[in-house]
C-alpha cells in the first residue's frame, strides 16, 4: 500500500482562522481522502453511511475545520447512554486532521467544538475510546485534558 500523501492544504497562522462547521455532502470527499491518508484505509462506504447517520442531526454532531477554504480535519461523536449503567454523555468516536495542519490547534477547536454542542445537549462529559498502542490520538485526548475513566474495555475472540 502507498505510503499516505500530503495534502495541498497548509498550517493556517496564528493569526487565520480556522472555521469549524457541520459537515455537509459536499465535504465527504475530502473527508474520505482525509481518513485514507491518515488511516492507509479507503471506506468510502462507511464515511457516506455515517453522513447519513450523524448529519443535521439533533445529539449528533459530524463537524469539520476549514482553513483558507480547504477542509482540513474532521471530528464525530453523538450524546448517549452506553450500557452497564453509563449517565448519558458525549462520545467522540472518529477524528481526523490533515498531517499538515497538525500542531496548529485545527484539532483542538474541532474539539472543543464538539465539547460545546455536548453541553448545549445538556451532557457535562465527553468520553472516547482508542487502541492502547495509538500514541499520536492518546497525546491529543490527554492534551485535551482527558484521562481514563471509570470503565474498561473487554474482548473475546470469536473462533
Amino acid at each position: 500500500m502507498p505510503p499516505p500523501v500530503s495534502n495541498t492544504a497548509h498550517a493556517p497562522a496564528p493569526e487565520e482562522s480556522v472555521v469549524v462547521r457541520a459537515a455537509v455532502a459536499d465535504d465527504l470527499p475530502v473527508v474520505i481522502d482525509l481518513d485514507r491518508r491518515n488511516t492507509g484505509l479507503p471506506k468510502p462506504d462507511y464515511w457516506h453511511d455515517l453522513f447519513a447517520r450523524y448529519g443535521a442531526r439533533d445529539g449528533r454532531f459530524f463537524l469539520v475545520a476549514e482553513a483558507r477554504g480547504t477542509v482540513v480535519g474532521f471530528i464525530i461523536g453523538e450524546v448517549r447512554a452506553w450500557e452497564f449503567g453509563s449517565p448519558p454523555c458525549g462520545w467522540v468516536f472518529a477524528l481526523g486532521v490533515d498531517d499538515s495542519v497538525r500542531l496548529s490547534g485545527v484539532g483542538s477547536r474541532l474539539f472543543e467544538s464538539i465539547c460545546e454542542g455536548f453541553r448545549t445537549a445538556g451532557v457535562d462529559k465527553v468520553r472516547t475510546m482508542l487502541a492502547v498502542d495509538d500514541n499520536l490520538n492518546m497525546s491529543f485526548f490527554r492534551s485535551q485534558g482527558m484521562m481514563g475513566g471509570p470503565f474498561i474495555q473487554l474482548e473475546k475472540a470469536l473462533d
